[in-house]
């Protein structure tokens, strides 16, 4: 089996699943059943085949076995917060989320070490970290074990998949944290107006968005990031992914860094041009 194969044919399944449940809870359910199939296949390879260097095996635990971790972890959280979450009440619903939200900051300023090794894309420690030969060198730092086994298990690599799963669920928190907050206010837009379909990438999103925050939008109407990309997706048919972790990539682009932008402009001044003709 191609171990590194497995995680794109798995992101395709993940987004049929996506596509086919709007239900939130359909679609965890859904995706947690199809991350703990991938884990198992993995954890049967690994066994009975091994790896062929210690770069290999912090290659699988640091990269290839992330992806349905992380989005078991993921799924698994917003699981279990959308069946207790409260039916009625905006009090309490939104003393339900600050709580959940506080839980979650508690965890990345308890492990701000490892954050900052994560972030920095740092590898001085990646032997120790991902392979299973210091599995009883470091205490487990992570309460929950959602896929844990010395056999198919190192001392960071649950870690990692939470910090990782645990950065999108912050998103997921301040999207239905703006749900809350407005849903007794009327709304921006009129309710019966039909979504136009967003053409662009989710680069191209989060460009457009954080460019509207910098010319002051956000700042104006007081909204975080997340809030004014949700205020946009009441127009554009379109769910953002990873927004914060994409912005990132986009400040580290070797070229421009404002593709998306420069090519709007270049449209604009094309059109004014054939318009002149």
């Amino acid at each position: 089996m191609d171990l590194n194969l497995q995680p794109e044919i798995f992101l395709e399944k993940l987004n049929e699943i996506n596509l086919k449940n709007e239900n939130i809870l359909n679609r965890a359910y859904h995706s947690i059943q199809l991350c703990t199939e991938l884990l198992n296949r993995f954890k049967r390879e690994i066994l009975t085949s091994g790896f062929d260097s210690l770069e290999e095996e912090v290659n699988f635990f640091k990269r290839v076995k992330q992806v349905p971790l992380v989005k078991l972890i993921y799924f698994s959280e917003v699981h279990s917060f959308e069946i207790q979450f409260p039916k009625v009440d905006k009090k309490v619903q939104l003393k339900f989320l600050e709580n959940k939200i506080g839980k979650l900051n508690r965890f990345f300023l308890y492990n701000v070490d490892f954050g900052q090794y994560v972030n920095s894309g740092s590898a001085h420690f990646d032997h120790q970290y991902y392979t299973r030969e210091y599995f009883d060198s470091y205490y487990i730092s992570t309460s929950k074990f959602y896929f844990q086994d010395p056999d198919f298990c190192t001392p960071r690599d649950m870690l990692l998949g939470k910090f990782k799963a645990y950065t999108l669920l912050m998103e997921y928190m301040a999207k239905r944290l703006y749900e809350v907050e407005n849903s007794q206010s009327a709304s921006f837009f009129p309710s019966s107006i039909k979504k136009i379909p967003w053409p662009f990438t989710n680069t191209d999103w989060v460009e457009l968005v954080y460019a509207l925050k910098a010319a002051g939008i956000a700042k104006k109407n007081n909204l975080s990031i997340i809030q004014l990309s949700n205020l946009l997706q009441q127009i554009f048919d379109f769910e953002p992914k990873e927004i914060y972790k994409t912005y990132q990539e986009l400040k580290n682009r070797k070229t421009s860094r404002t593709l998306f932008l420069d090519l709007l402009i270049a449209f604009l001044i094309a059109e004014m041009d054939k318009s002149e003709e």
